[in-house]
Order: C-alpha cells, then structure tokens, then sequence
C-alpha cells in the first residue's frame, strides 16, 4: 500500500471505508484539528489522493468479510462526495454475492454538496445511515460544525426526513459535549420531527 494511502481499516468489529478527506464542514470537535494524520481508528487517515472506486472495492474485497458486523463508509471526510462511487462499489459486492450489512456516517448534507436530491441513491443499497444532528438550532449548529454552505442545519435535517423513505434505519447522532437540555431537544427533534433513532455519542479524545 503506498504512503497516505489508508482506504479500510478495522475499529470495533467493523470495516470502515475512508473514501475522501473533502469535507464542506470544519467541527470545532473534529479530530483533524489535532494536527495528526490519523485517529484512534487508524494511523494514517489522510490520503494522498482519493482512492479510485476500483480501489475501494479490491481494498474491501481482500479482507475477510465474514469477521465484520458492518461495512462502514466514513472515514476523515464527507463520504457523500463520493455518493456514486460508493453506490457503485456495493453494487459490485452484491452482484457477487457479498451479504454485507451497510452504513454510512454523514453530516447529511449530500444534497446541498451534490445540488440533487442523492436519497433514492441510497435504496437497495444501504442498511442504516447515520446522520450528525449536534444540536437543537441553526445558530449553535453553525457555531459548533461552521459548515461550508448556508442553511447546511435545515437541509440536514430534510435529508434525514426525506432518507426514511429509501432506508430501513435512519440514526441521528449528538456527542455528549453539549449540556442536558440540548441532548433532550436535540432528542425531540430527532424522534418526533424527523422519526429517526437517537443515539448521544460519547466523546473520545484522541
């Protein structure tokens, strides 16, 4: 494998698939902010170059992909720039009869990164993905993620309503670096305005 040049790694049972290192967001919490190349996850995260899809699938393809429960696509970046790529490559390990249970991690602003609606890319294709809620307003949002495009909170939170209809599991994330009060708001609208799973993450230092 050349240098700069992590595409799967293993943490926690799962295989991770780390497709980009573009991301429209720079999170006061992200761990690239540490300086390092890489994570408690993996040594060395941050690619060269951006991995071909033929890569990607060789790269899942020699690992033994009975010891995993998920294939998981996340990594040091926004997979969803890579939404056709990906899609392409669980394509590919269906048609060859690979089982694989699918996720993907996303800050869910694939749609304002694409300027289309990428849902229905998702169906048939994935079985949960999991979206980065991180807080109860626009405005602590913004202040938290700062992300890249205006009104990035409302169409993540559109992207996740919208992605219900194409995926069995739609989960919906906070870490628990924000107070009580917001965790339970943040809870509200991930389960009654949205209808997805919550899950509050622990924050890890890395």
């Amino acid at each position: 494998m050349e240098k700069g040049f992590t595409i799967t790694y293993e943490y926690g049972g799962n295989l991770y698939v780390n497709t980009t290192n573009r991301c429209n967001f720079n999170c006061a919490f992200c761990v690239r902010h540490n300086g390092r190349q890489g994570s408690i996850y993996s040594d060395n995260l941050w690619l060269e170059r951006e991995p071909t899809k033929e890569e990607i699938l060789a790269s899942i393809e020699a690992r033994d992909l009975t010891r995993y429960a998920q294939l998981v696509f996340c990594g040091f970046g926004e997979p969803s720039y890579r939404i056709e790529d990906i899609c392409w490559v669980i394509d590919q390990l269906k048609a060859r009869g690979k089982k694989l249970f699918t996720r993907m991690d996303t800050n869910g602003t694939g749609n304002l990164i694409h300027g289309r609606d990428i849902c229905p890319d998702f169906a048939g294709r994935f079985d949960m993905v999991s979206v980065s809620l991180n807080a109860d307003t626009a405005e602590k949002y913004d202040a938290l993620c700062r992300p890249a495009m205006p009104g990035a909170y409302q169409a993540m939170k559109d992207f996740a309503k919208e992605l219900r209809r194409y995926v069995p599991t739609v989960m919906m994330t906070v870490v628990d670096t924000i107070s009580l009060e917001e965790i339970e708001a943040c809870r509200r609208i991930c389960e009654d305005e949205i209808g997805a799973v919550y899950r509050v993450r622990e924050y890890i230092e890395d």
